[in-house]
């Protein structure tokens, strides 16, 4: 009696019916699926992103035409929107709780590939923070819920209109107000007020995401769900919350560094994502204990690895940014002049492109 009682309590046994064989089967297949397109869709993102940052590398060292004129560039671009692409059909196969901590596989990926083609130095630390990352998504796989839904229209609307979710989204919309007030009216500026911002607009988009991704994917399998209202609420949704997402996220990158920003969003982005699976979907319902834990202690092994990875990066000697009056003929100010943050030429694109062109400057440093 006490060993089934601890049976029932670490896993469900499955129910030996023939007829329910293909009906197991299908949704396993399924969840299979979109575990392999998250993390191609991953992988095919560092590729691109290294892509960039070997184009504007080698701009900068030969200072020939602009970056956008390369056909290399824009080949980085097209497998960013492959990847992108990929990470949005996988929400369709696979629960929204699993694919979203599978973005550590394009920190890792773009770690090897950095070290691999563009001959950068490998620390133990990216060692070290690769091996838990690789140790947090296996256990991510293994412990995440096994079942697929079948996105419907009927389904979401149910969902939206939930005691859960609608107690959740009061709670959020109050929290995003707080912190909006706090980083407008009061100028906190403080990182972790921009990436919380930027954390709740996320969680939208990932219910938003994998509605609209669902309800594409029974669409083309014959149930058609492209003729319901609730379909373009959760597509103006997604991209309502992608474009602000963006914006705050852009605005993080220009006032703190990117080995600050990118462990700390993953990790936001990552929690809010896996709280929104669980209110909306409910895709932890009926999931045994043990797996829970693992879930979530693979979730810690990922960020832990993540921010390992892109902590703490040598920093890049570049050219000073500012003008030394002392050196101009005739001019006794020796004040270092640059631009104010309240003007338009600050932050602006060139700006950005000198940023990315530093990072992507690190082999150069540490040669």
């Amino acid at each position: 009696m006490a060993n089934s009682s601890m049976e029932s309590l670490f896993y469900q046994k499955p129910v030996k019916n023939a007829t329910q064989a293909p009906d197991i089967d299908r949704p396993y297949k399924a969840y299979l699926v979109g575990i392999i397109i998250a993390i191609c869709g991953n992988f095919l993102i560092s590729i691109s992103l290294n892509i960039q940052k070997y184009t504007h590398v080698r701009q900068s060292q030969h200072g020939s035409k602009p970056y956008y004129t390369c056909a290399l560039w824009w080949c980085g671009i097209i497998l960013m929107g492959v990847g992108e692409l990929g990470n949005f059909a996988a929400y369709g196969f696979a629960p929204a709780s699993l694919i979203a901590p599978l973005g550590c596989v394009s920190v890792i990926a773009s770690a090897i590939i950095s070290v691999v083609f563009l001959k950068e130095t490998l620390r133990a630390s990216d060692i070290l923070g690769g091996a838990l990352a690789v140790t947090g998504t296996y256990l991510l796989v293994t412990f995440a819920p096994h079942t697929t839904q079948h996105i419907t229209a009927h389904m979401v609307q149910r969902y939206a209109v939930s005691w859960q979710f609608l107690t959740y989204l009061c709670i959020e919309i109050i929290a995003f107000c707080v912190l909006l007030y706090l980083y407008k009216r009061r100028n906190l500026k403080h990182i972790v007020v921009v990436l919380m911002l930027v954390a709740l607009l996320a969680s939208l988009t990932v219910i938003s995401v994998k509605a609209v991704s669902g309800m594409i994917t029974e669409s083309v399998e014959g149930s058609l769900q492209l003729t319901y209202p609730i379909f373009y609420v959760m597509l103006v949704v997604m991209v309502a919350s992608c474009a602000f997402q963006i914006k705050f996220l852009n605005q993080a990158m220009k006032m703190f560094d990117a080995t600050e920003v990118v462990p700390i969003n993953f990790v936001f982005f990552t929690a809010s994502a896996i709280v929104a699976g669980i209110v909306f979907y409910q895709e932890f319902y009926g999931l045994a204990l043990l797996n829970i834990l693992m879930f979530l202690f693979g979730c810690l092994l990922s960020f832990l690895g993540v921010f390992i990875i892109a902590r703490n990066r040598p920093k890049i000697k570049t050219e000073r940014p500012f003008i030394d009056m002392g050196q101009v003929p005739g001019r006794r100010c020796t004040d270092k002049v640059q631009p104010e943050a309240k003007r338009i030429t600050y932050g602006s694109l060139a700006a950005k492109i000198l940023h990315l062109d530093k990072l992507g400057g690190q082999q150069e440093s540490s040669t």
